[in-house]
């Protein structure tokens, strides 16, 4: 609607852009549709009256007449522009949403290549071991402490570019984006998870990074850091909060 609503617009001012005022010096004008400068007079073709007439040349504002028909070829120009920007990135932004698969996950581009990423298996650690967490299993019962681990010190997924591009396929209409984990020994910390007594509650506390996000599609987002990111361990996330479901989809920044 937008786009239409600017071409409607750039025609509009194109057609009024095709009469031309010719001023007088006492500041009155004729609407013309073309004129010629001569050696003593102007030879114009008067819009009202539908004729050619003649004024003589000192009583023109040539100045004036030039300097306005100038600025509404500049915004012409401008306008025209504007749209074929808007028309790219709407060809661009439909080039886009085809290369990404409908299955959900997470991708990234190399180049015009989609590569997914791949699901981490991720791990419940309390103080009695460890167990791995499945998206749509029972909540695993434990009481107290425990952190989401995924196994591995350093992830396989390295990117030099801090402000990379990921796209995120949902599988449900749940909250996402990017954490930033934890080394610890042999594995990665996710998020902090608590059990509260009594109403058996459960709070987690990932380290959320503040992004950027566009809807592609409906489900389809992508998603960039708002701001560059350190060297260090990230995940793209997908998650119900207080569900434990979260998935993750782990690489690492390092520096060029």
């Amino acid at each position: 609607m937008r786009k239409l609503l600017l071409a409607l617009a750039i025609l509009a001012c194109a057609a009024w852009a095709a009469n031309l005022k010719l001023y007088m010096k006492d500041g009155s004008y004729h609407i013309v549709r073309e004129y010629q400068v001569q050696p003593d007079r102007i030879h114009f073709f008067s819009v009202e009256r539908s004729g050619w007439e003649d004024v003589p040349l000192d009583l023109v504002d040539l100045k004036r007449t030039v300097g306005e028909a100038a600025e509404r070829k500049a915004m012409l120009e401008e306008d025209a522009k504007v749209m074929a920007q808007e028309e790219k990135a709407e060809r661009d932004l439909a080039k886009e949403k085809t290369r990404i698969p409908q299955d959900p996950g997470a991708y990234w581009l190399l180049g015009n290549q989609v590569q997914v990423m791949k699901l981490a298996d991720s791990t419940i650690h309390t103080n009695k071991g460890r167990a791995v967490l499945k998206k749509l299993s029972p909540l695993p019962v434990f009481n107290g402490k425990a952190t989401l681990e995924i196994q591995g010190a350093h992830s396989l997924n390295v990117f030099t570019d801090p402000e990379q591009e990921f796209y995120l396929q949902l599988s449900d209409l749940e909250r996402f984006g990017i954490a930033q984990l934890t080394t610890k020994g042999a594995v990665r910390i996710v998020e902090k998870v608590t059990t509260l007594p009594v109403v058996n509650e459960i709070v987690e506390e990932p380290t959320m990074v503040d992004i950027l996000k566009k809807e592609l599609a409906s489900g389809l987002y992508k998603i960039w850091p708002k701001e560059k990111l350190a060297p260090g361990e990230y995940a793209v996330v997908e998650y119900t909060e207080s569900k434990l479901n979260i998935q993750v989809w782990d690489f690492a920044i390092h520096a060029k």
